[in-house]
């Protein structure tokens, strides 16, 4: 099982750097990043060393750049037709979506990694708290995993890679706002305080702040994995209800 699932994430990360598309991704994310911290952000006018207003950006960037990852990740290969080759191959259909998720959530948490310089930065100004950065990259990486299931189920439905975007970027938008207060007065007018509730728990962005803030709460890390692996069901779930069109 394992060879099998090792050999679609060899194949996908390589195709990642294959072509200047995984090059050009990473420079965006950078740019992005750094302009957002520092100008947006106000890094320089808070006259505090922290990474507070690299990670509050995390989420926003995500909404776009994760769907542009992941936009590719089963529509190519049902527009090529290589799908029908992948899955007459000798492994599961678990081992293909999570090979494939796998090699794009490591090909992310490589470009998350290249900001390091800004960890080194703050260290060099001042005094900052080590172990809420490091709680806070790992939410990071968590929650672009969640966005990246997410982005491979929507991928999964549509041959357009275009409509795999907007569908990814639409449904993440709303998994981010479900925490806000205008959604959860929306849903409160028409549902009991139940309801109301469990829309709280799905928000993407609750959990996050929560885990930024310096606390690994081992309920909010479960919220982003236990989000991933019902993605990545329904994403094989989808792939089986295609092979029978």
């Amino acid at each position: 099982m394992l060879d099998g699932l090792m050999a679609v994430f060899r194949r996908e990360l390589a195709s990642y750097f294959a072509t200047p598309v995984a090059y050009v991704f990473i420079v965006i994310f950078l740019i992005l990043a750094g302009a957002t911290t520092f100008y947006l952000g106000g890094w320089f006018e808070r006259g505090q060393a922290d990474l507070q207003p690299f990670f509050a950006f995390h989420p926003w960037l995500y909404l776009f750049l994760v769907p542009a990852v992941s936009m590719r990740l089963w529509s190519e290969e049902r527009k090529s037709g290589t799908i029908e080759l992948l899955l007459t191959l000798p492994l599961g259909m678990g081992q293909a979506v999570l090979g494939k998720f796998l090699a794009a959530w490591v090909f992310i948490a490589i470009a998350l990694a290249l900001t390091f310089p800004m960890w080194i930065t703050v260290n060099y100004l001042g005094s900052p708290d080590n172990g809420v950065i490091l709680a806070s990259y790992i939410g990071s990486l968590l929650m672009a995993g969640a966005f990246l299931a997410v982005g491979s189920c929507l991928s999964a439905i549509s041959r357009n890679q275009v409509v795999a975007f907007i569908l990814t970027v639409m449904v993440c938008f709303l998994l981010l706002l479900a925490g806000f207060p205008l959604v959860l007065d929306s849903v409160g007018a028409l549902f009991p305080q139940g309801v109301v509730d469990a829309v709280a728990q799905l928000s993407f962005l609750t959990h996050f702040a929560a885990i930024s803030r310096g606390v690994l709460d081992l309920r909010d890390v479960l919220f982003f994995l236990l989000s991933i692996a019902f993605w990545l069901y329904a994403c094989a779930v989808v792939i089986e209800l295609k092979k029978a069109d």
